[in-house]
């Protein structure tokens, strides 16, 4: 049995993963959420909770039946709004008169090329948005929160969506679902953004973080190590574009079919948005020419 074959933890109960912190695992699996989404709760007393889930009752009645009795949720944090992390937060929020505190709505932190991008018909791909996420409370970047036994301050990280937050907990991040230690993170356009990624993980390689705690799968004991791996991962992804289009220009489809030559067929699709950020980040960056123009099924040369 691999690693990824060890972590099947029971949906709908919470678990105590270290002192003021449980998991609850929503029974949304997938080959998009793993085993599913992971709801955290944290502190003692007045609870923060990130990351409510997909909008299932049964999910609501098992955070809520994780509650003790002197215990309450009184703030509700979102790391972005994608329907597997984000809508499950309104009907939380009725229940628990609890806030709900983002970054903003689904469009908010788009870039302003995948702003065009959508505005020329380019629609997202994956795991699809919650277009009715509306926060009570938005959050800036490196705003701190406290409550009576936790403070938490976002970290604003897009990326994988624009409007995506991790939050620091001391020494430890809930890094939604930027860094995962069962798969590289996807990067769809219009709501990934490969440049803002990269940056991203950057960013988190500054500070010295114990363990990260992600959307979905185990604790990631090395945080360091997996963000080299993640930005070493998507770097020679870059090169193989690259050497595939000194051979001539291609389209993201014939790319994709190229790389992924032993992909399954029914991967292809979000291979292919894959490809498809990393080409946009190769045009950002002037290595690569989009004919007739940036877009899915532009033709790309090398510059």
């Amino acid at each position: 049995m691999n690693d990824l074959e060890r972590f099947n933890p029971p949906t709908g109960q919470a678990e105590t993963l270290e002192p003021d912190l449980r998991r609850i695992v929503a029974n949304n699996p997938s080959p998009m959420t793993y085993r599913g989404t992971n709801t955290y709760l944290i502190g003692h007393g007045n609870l923060a909770l990130i990351d409510p889930g997909p909008n299932d009752p049964a999910h609501m009645d098992a955070i809520l039946s994780a509650l003790g009795p002197d215990e309450r949720i009184s703030h509700i944090f979102v790391t972005h709004s994608h329907v597997d992390h984000s809508p499950l937060a309104a009907p939380l929020s009725d229940a628990t008169g609890a806030p709900v505190l983002a970054f903003g709505d689904s469009l908010a932190g788009r870039s302003a090329v995948m702003s065009d991008l959508a505005a020329s018909g380019l629609s997202g791909g994956g795991e699809g948005v919650d277009p009715h996420f509306a926060p009570d409370i938005l959050l800036q970047d490196n705003e701190t929160v406290m409550g009576e036994s936790w403070a938490l301050t976002a970290l604003h990280t897009p990326g994988h969506f624009g409007n995506h937050l991790c939050f620091a907990w001391n020494d430890a991040l809930f890094c939604g679902d930027l860094v995962m230690g069962w798969a590289s993170s996807l990067v769809s356009p219009p709501d990934g953004d490969l440049t803002e990624f990269m940056a991203s993980c950057t960013r988190l390689q500054a500070q010295d973080w114990r363990v990260f705690h992600s959307g979905h799968g185990e604790p990631i004991a090395d945080p360091a190590a997996r963000l080299d791996w993640l930005i070493t991962h998507r770097q020679s992804r870059e090169a193989q574009i690259l050497m595939a289009l000194q051979h001539g220009p291609a389209t993201a489809t014939a790319l994709t079919a190229q790389i992924y030559a032993e992909t399954p067929a029914e991967l292809l699709p979000a291979a292919e948005r894959n490809v498809f950020a990393h080409l946009i980040d190769l045009v950002q960056k002037s290595h690569v020419q989009a004919s007739p123009q940036l877009s899915k099924s532009a033709t790309f040369r090398l510059t």
